[in-house]
């Protein structure tokens, strides 16, 4: 059985852990585990029934009412709290959290899409589905997800950037290029593809060459597409391997080559003329911008 803490709960939820505590005296609803030594600890349902009972109380809702309802009535208004364009974003955060537990692509897809018709969908990735990510890892550095329920998500947010790619159109002929790629190692392919769609939609010809791609065939595809830029991202831990990748990626051309990632391979990374190091989605466009400008001028 998955358990929690309380300091989990607390994090999770956004519920303080004197408030837990005042709601476990005064209403039946909750009932933590206990261990031999008198320590709090909640199952996946109870972390799931006050992930629903937060958003709820946030919202107005009194908890001696929720404490008369049944699950099925709690469902149908939080549904109702989540389906309001007025909804705060950490409700959304906390809806996420919820469709990812119980694995429930509608609730995924209902909150996705208001964010999508209320933001755009740049900033419904930036803004909601990035902290998301983030929120959650609470949840996998500490194995409480299921590593289904993280693949699972990252699967829904996947097809819904690889759609969005698709609806943009083909750029014009003679439109700068941009050549992305993950090397073999490397996994974590959402960043990646949010490139990707930012690069199109700026008007960009995009090679994207995906996960895994050995070094080697990333150097026959820059002879054969002559790109104005490669981009690629270091995610997973390799702190004393990037500068070689690197060198062994550029060496023959001079080519600029943007580099994304955690900042601890960023901060890695040795600084030279053909490196653009971007932190944000929105570094990326502002790099991708200047180099249209220095085509468009040179041309």
């Amino acid at each position: 059985m998955v358990t929690y803490s309380v300091a989990q709960v607390e994090a999770l939820t956004g519920i303080k852990a004197h408030t837990l505590r005042i709601w476990e005296r005064r209403y039946d609803f909750l009932n933590p585990m206990r261990t031999p030594t008198n320590i709090r600890y909640y199952s996946d349902e109870q972390l799931k029934m006050l992930l629903n009972f937060g958003i709820l109380v946030r919202n107005g809702y009194r908890v001696s009412k929720l404490n008369k309802m049944t699950p099925e009535e709690i469902y149908e208004e939080v549904a109702k709290v989540l389906a309001d364009p007025e909804s705060e974003s950490s409700d959304d955060m906390k809806g996420l959290t919820l469709s990812m537990l119980e694995m429930n692509e509608e609730d995924f897809d209902n909150i996705f899409e208001r964010q999508v018709i209320k933001k755009g969908f740049l900033r419904t990735i930036t803004e909601s589905i990035y902290p998301f990510l983030q929120y959650v890892g609470v949840l996998w550095t500490t194995n409480k997800a299921m590593i289904a329920q993280e693949h699972y998500m990252s699967n829904l947010i996947r097809q819904k950037i690889i759609a969005a790619i698709e609806r943009l159109s083909i750029p014009p002929k003679g439109a700068p290029s941009i050549v992305l790629f993950l090397l073999e190692g490397e996994e974590h392919e959402i960043g990646l593809l949010l490139a990707s769609f930012i690069a199109k939609e700026m008007g960009w010809n995009v090679y994207y060459l995906g996960q895994g791609v050995p070094i080697a065939n990333i150097k026959k595809v820059i002879e054969i597409a002559e790109p104005n830029l490669l981009m690629t991202m270091f995610v997973t831990p390799k702190i004393n391997k990037v500068n070689g990748y690197i060198e062994s990626i550029v060496e023959g051309n001079s080519v600029p080559f943007v580099i994304s990632g955690s900042m601890e391979n960023l901060d890695a990374v040795a600084d030279g003329e053909q490196l653009l190091k971007v932190s944000s989605p929105f570094d990326f466009q502002a790099h991708l911008e200047r180099i249209q400008k220095e085509a468009v001028s040179g041309s």
